[in-house]
């Protein structure tokens, strides 16, 4: 059945959004920071309109999900897009830094494009903003090796991208789109870019939380023999069921008699694994630390 592709209100690029929407598979986008990825992912939603997926695999300015996870989003009508924050199905990665976890975040956005496409004609990834040396191109590398896209959007300003580009299309066969910049696109601040990271990691936690004693036995990684549970105060958790789907998020707080997670997804919760950052429970502001040295107690660089 050929799908109704519904207008895009002026956007440079309508022809190729046209295109890709009418299409089957797997379209990839990638792009340094504020080039505009999420904006043309959700103009090639609008305008497939039904039987389409977004993934959301950029775990530091999340749009579907909270921060450090990967989200899919089934989109299947207007009622969809318009609550686009709100993740069918997650996958924790623990960071909001690409170059900390980078097999995790290929893990994840693997996961999630494989169940979409069981679920999905059409399945847009939207990628990190990481694109340069060795940590870019690596992470494109192994994104596209695992997920193997039909179709790759490269937005670039200059030509930026044009490393990752050659080697892509050296060694992995698929079509190759690349667009300038758009002229009116207005970078983010520093500041706004934090504070969304901060409001994202409030809604991810906003009360009431549960409070739950959690045994060491329930970690992954396992927590190695003797460590100080104190240097677990604050830790990120993804709170996991038994079948490998991340619930949502959770915080650490250490006591005298042990460990407590506090979270508002605790119904399902068969296990938590820790992250790599820290989160102050009263301010949502993040710290980044380096999981490794947390738990054999060296300090962190």
């Amino acid at each position: 059945m050929t799908p109704t592709i519904q207008p895009v209100s002026d956007s440079p690029n309508q022809a190729l959004i046209e295109e890709v929407a009418a299409s089957e598979g797997t379209v990839m986008l990638i792009g340094g920071a504020d080039t505009g990825k999420t904006t043309l992912a959700r103009d090639i939603l609008e305008a497939a309109g039904t039987d389409a997926a977004y993934i959301d695999a950029d775990v530091g300015t999340t749009t579907t999900g909270p921060p450090a996870c990967v989200g899919m989003k089934l989109i299947d009508g207007p009622e969809d897009l318009s609550t686009m924050s709100q993740a069918d199905e997650l996958r924790f990665v623990g960071s909001v830094r690409p170059e900390r976890l980078i097999l995790q975040i290929v893990v994840a956005t693997t996961a999630l494009v494989e169940a979409a496409r069981r679920q999905a004609r059409l399945v847009v990834v939207d990628t990190t903003s990481a694109v340069a040396g060795v940590v870019g191109e690596t992470l494109k590398y192994h994104t596209v090796e695992m997920c193997r896209p039909d179709r790759l959007v490269a937005l670039q300003r200059g030509s930026e991208l044009e490393p990752i580009i050659g080697m892509l299309r050296r060694f992995f066969d698929m079509q190759i789109d690349s667009l300038p910049v758009r002229t009116d696109l207005i970078p983010t601040p520093p500041d706004e870019r934090w504070e969304h990271l901060r409001a994202g990691m409030a809604k991810a936690l906003e009360p009431p939380l549960d409070t739950w004693k959690v045994r060491a036995t329930v970690f992954a990684p396992t927590l190695p023999t003797g460590l100080d549970l104190e240097r677990l105060d604050s830790m990120l958790v993804g709170i996991h069921d038994g079948a490998g789907r991340c619930l949502g998020l959770g915080v650490l707080e250490h006591r005298e008699d042990g460990l407590r997670v506090h979270t508002n997804v605790a119904s399902q919760m068969q296990g938590l694994r820790l992250g790599s950052l820290k989160v102050d429970r009263d301010t949502y502001e993040v710290q980044a630390v380096n999981l490794r040295r947390t738990m054999f107690g060296l300090e962190d660089v």
